[in-house]
Order: C-alpha cells, then sequence, then structure tokens
C-alpha cells in the first residue's frame, strides 16, 4: 500500500502517520526528516539540500523529489509506505510519478484531510517539539507527562515561530494557493480519497482503514 497524505498544515496527516505505519507495518517517510538525515550524513543530494538552507531559501524541485526517490528505494519500503509532506506541488508529484514508474511501480492512493481553518489553527497553535529529538506534543491532545519537558529524553519542549496563530494563518494561504492543485492532479488520476481532517485520531483510522479495505489495499 503505497500512500500519499494531502491537506493543509494542522490537518493531522503525520499523527495519523504514525498511527497507521504502526497498524500496517510501513514506514512513514517525513521530507523533513529525511532531509535532515541526508544533510546529517553528508550524503551527496544532502549536501545540495544544505547549501540551499543554509542561505534560508527553498530546497529545489528536484533535490527534494531525488531524496525521496533514494530513501523509497530502501528495504522497508518494499510492502509500502506513506509519504506524508510530499510531493507538495504539481512539478513534485509529476516527478514522483516518473521516477516510481522507471521501476514499475505506482502511487496506490492519495487521501486528502479536508480541515477547517478553526481546526488546523488549534492544533498548531497547540504543538509543543522537543528542543533535541524533535518529538511533538500537543498541550490538549497530546500532552507530556510533565508540563513542558519532553518524555522521550527529558530535554525542552518549545513552540516554533511557524505554529503561532498568525504564521499559521498565513501558511494555510499559501498551502491554498500552492499545494491545493494537487487534489486536482490526483483527481483527474483517479486514485484520491477525501476524508475529514476534524475528526480524532481514532475516527479518522476507522473512516481509514474502512477505505483501504474496500480499496483491497489492505
Amino acid at each position: 500500500m503505497k500512500l500519499v497524505l494531502l491537506g493543509p498544515p494542522g490537518a493531522g496527516k503525520g499523527t495519523q502517520s504514525m498511527v497507521l505505519s504502526k497498524k500496517y507495518n510501513m514506514p512513514h517517510i517525513s521530507t523533513g526528516d529525511i532531509l535532515r538525515e541526508f544533510v546529517k550524513k553528508s550524503l551527496p543530494l544532502g549536501i545540495k539540500a544544505k547549501s540551499y538552507m543554509d542561505k534560508g531559501e527553498l530546497v529545489p524541485d528536484d533535490i527534494v523529489t531525488g531524496i525521496v526517490v533514494e530513501r523509497l528505494k530502501d528495504a522497508d519500503t518494499k510492502k509500502g509506505y506513506i509519504l506524508d509532506g510530499f510531493p507538495r506541488t504539481v512539478k513534485q508529484a509529476e516527478d514522483l510519478d516518473a521516477a516510481l514508474n522507471k521501476s514499475g511501480s505506482a502511487i496506490d492512493m492519495a487521501v486528502y484531510f479536508q480541515t477547517s481553518e478553526a481546526t488546523a489553527i488549534e492544533r498548531l497553535s497547540g504543538r509543543r517539539v522537543c528542543k533535541v529529538c524533535g518529538f511533538n506534543y500537543h498541550i490538549k491532545n497530546i500532552p507530556p507527562k510533565k508540563s513542558g519537558v519532553c518524555d522521550k529524553c527529558g530535554n525542552q519542549l518549545f513552540q516554533r515561530p511557524d505554529d503561532k496563530e498568525d504564521t499559521v494563518r498565513n501558511r494555510l494561504k499559501v498551502y491554498e494557493s500552492q499545494t491545493k492543485p494537487l487534489i486536482e492532479y490526483y483527481t483527474k488520476k483517479g486514485i484520491i480519497k477525501e476524508v475529514s481532517g476534524d475528526l480524532g485520531v481514532d475516527g479518522l483510522l476507522e473512516v481509514l482503514s474502512k477505505i483501504f479495505r474496500d480499496a483491497k489495499l489492505a
């Protein structure tokens, strides 16, 4: 089962990806995570990406796609994977499809988390991240055992600048203009399914599990 999860910031894609990864025993692949991994290991594509990141510039589509395609060659992806945060543009989606076609593979389904602005703002503005290990929490939905402290490594949690309400509203506008065309792209390919991103984790998992069963993907 090869999945792409689409939706605005705060749709719950990351949280649901972790749940689906555990349930179906397939890797959750986050673009941000593998970008950092490639940079940390000083891999060729990581070095190229770092040259843009150090200047505060967006990493070009071809480098991001190249990094994702390399990750999809790993043995743990053979039975399936979940792509979270990629593709972000139609160009990335086209390049991904072209690369997968060369290996005789393809995305099975794109799931669009349709999410209200109010829900997205509540989720993102309440998010807290560990400064050291990067694990995500939410002050209401996934609170740490001790306020402001990471359960996993004991280090301090913080609110990312781009999770503050004014910035979140701007991020949603950017998503609307740049990333939403992907919905049209996957709709034309006939592989998109729409779910409510406003649902809680368990409710959404139940909906998704039925969709996968009906599509004979699980």
